[in-house]
C-alpha cells in the first residue's frame, strides 16, 4: 500500500515536472501574457483535464514556475557553493560558477521573459531578490571559507556585487549571438576573478 503511494506520488511530481517544462517552453515562443493552459497541456502531451488536476490556472503555473527558478535554484548554490573548498584555484571556482549561470539561463528560457514581463515581472522581481540575497550571502560564506582574514561585513559586500555583477551581465550574453556571447563570459570571469582576488 505504501509503495504504491510513494509511486503514485513519484508519478505526479514528475507529471508537474513535465508541466511546468512545457509551459516554459510555451513561454519562451508567445510570452507569459498570452500563454494558455489549453497550450500548455497540448505541449506537455496530455487533456487539458489532466492539468487542472495538478494546476488549476495559469497563475498557478507561473507560482510553480517562481519555485523552480527560486526555490530549487536556492538549494542548488547552497549545495555547489558549500562544497567549495580553499584549495580550489580561483579561476577554476569562478569559471565554473559562471559556466552554471550562463547554462541556467540556456536551460531556462522563459526565465528572462517573466522576470522582466509586465503580468508577472512583480511576483518574480520579488522571489529573484530574495534568492540572490541569499546567494549573495552563501557566496559570503565560501569567500570566508578560502580566507577567513577577510572581515565577514566586507564578505557580505563582495558576495552581493559579486552576484549583482552576474546578474547585470547574463541578460548580455543571453541575447548576443555566440561569438560575442563567448566573448562576453570570457570578460565576465575576468572582471570577477579580478574583483575577488584578494
Amino acid at each position: 500500500m505504501v509503495e504504491r503511494v510513494v509511486r503514485r506520488q513519484a508519478r505526479g511530481l514528475k507529471r508537474m515536472a513535465e508541466i511546468l517544462d512545457a509551459a516554459e517552453e510555451v513561454i519562451a515562443e508567445v510570452g507569459y501574457p498570452d500563454l494558455t493552459t489549453n497550450q500548455v497541456a497540448a505541449r506537455a502531451g496530455m487533456s487539458p483535464g489532466s492539468l487542472y488536476q495538478f494546476f488549476r490556472n495559469k497563475e498557478e503555473i507561473l507560482d510553480g514556475l517562481v519555485a523552480r527558478y527560486t526555490d530549487d535554484r536556492q538549494v542548488f548554490w547552497a549545495a555547489k557553493l558549500a562544497a567549495v573548498t580553499p584549495d580550489v584555484p580561483l579561476e577554476a571556482l569562478v569559471g565554473s560558477l559562471v559556466d552554471e549561470s550562463v547554462a541556467f539561463k540556456s536551460r531556462a528560457p522563459a526565465y528572462w521573459s517573466l522576470l522582466y514581463g509586465a503580468a508577472t515581472g512583480d511576483k518574480l522581481a520579488t522571489e529573484s531578490r530574495r534568492l540572490h540575497g541569499v546567494i549573495a550571502e552563501q557566496v559570503a560564506g565560501m569567500l570566508l571559507r578560502r580566507n577567513p582574514a577577510l572581515d565577514p561585513s566586507h564578505a557580505v559586500v563582495q558576495g552581493t556585487m559579486t552576484v549583482a555583477i552576474v546578474k547585470a551581465v547574463l541578460p548580455l550574453v543571453t541575447s548576443a549571438p555566440p561569438d560575442r556571447a563567448a566573448d562576453l563570459v570570457a570578460e565576465l570571469k575576468t572582471a570577477l576573478i579580478r574583483y575577488l582576488t584578494p
